[in-house]
């Protein structure tokens, strides 16, 4: 018997350019306030979207737009936040520095010198302000006064969308009757279709088996079968 084969450790390459984000009815409305960034209400914007909905993709798209840099919140207690507010900034997963005095306080400050010097401010994050648990007061208020763009959780064309990018991230191919079958059976998430295309990928290669409906299948149930 065989032995089962050992999936090679090489990471997915994501692709992160317009032209590789699907837009479908589901996530227009939140595309369409991203491209208007000249007009944003004070000069900010909060994109909120489920893990996997594709905030770093179009905080990418935003930011070859406009020029901007992109910096972790996590980083902002150690980055030159003058620097940073000379141009367009995006700050992503702001909720990860709540009740950090030091990265709110560099969130506080870079969001203030950006809008004064007309700057365009763009953050992600996986909820509403009002969720984030910031101690800050002044920035806890700055941010719930922010518009947001919400990335909703995907509809059909959408997921199937997700699904092929995904794939073709990992440079696999799956059977012409995956997609359509994961999309009729799956749970309707981002989160769910990450998962779902890595154990179908790490399991074809541990197995030497094509990417087949019948895998897929199985990936279903045993996901299924964990909750």
């Amino acid at each position: 018997m065989m032995a089962d084969q050992l999936p090679l450790p090489l990471p997915a390459r994501a692709a992160l350019g317009r032209e590789d984000y699907f837009i479908g009815k589901a996530n227009a409305l939140a595309v369409a306030l991203l491209d208007n960034w000249p007009r944003w209400p004070s000069g900010k914007m909060i994109l909120v979207g489920p893990a996997g909905a594709g905030k770093t993709h179009l905080a990418h798209v935003w930011a070859q737009d406009c020029g901007a840099r992109i910096v972790a919140a996590a980083d902002l207690a150690v980055a030159d936040i003058p620097a940073l507010a000379d141009a367009p900034v995006c700050v992503e997963d702001v909720p990860r520095i709540a009740a950090q005095a030091g990265a709110e306080e560099a969130l506080f400050h870079l969001h203030n010198l950006a809008l004064a010097q007309g700057q365009p401010l763009l953050m992600t994050a996986a909820m509403p302000p009002r969720l984030w648990g910031l101690a800050l007061p002044d920035l806890r208020s700055r941010m719930e006064g922010t518009q947001t763009a919400t990335l909703p959780q995907p509809d059909d064309d959408l997921l199937a969308a997700v699904l092929v990018k995904l794939f073709a991230d990992r440079q696999a191919v799956p059977a012409p009757d995956v997609i359509p079958y994961l999309v009729r059976h799956m749970p309707r998430s981002f989160a769910t279709a990450r998962q779902v295309v890595s154990a179908l990928d790490a399991e074809g290669l541990a197995r030497k088996r094509p990417l087949s409906r019948a895998l897929a299948r199985e990936i279903l149930t045993g996901l299924q079968g964990e909750d």
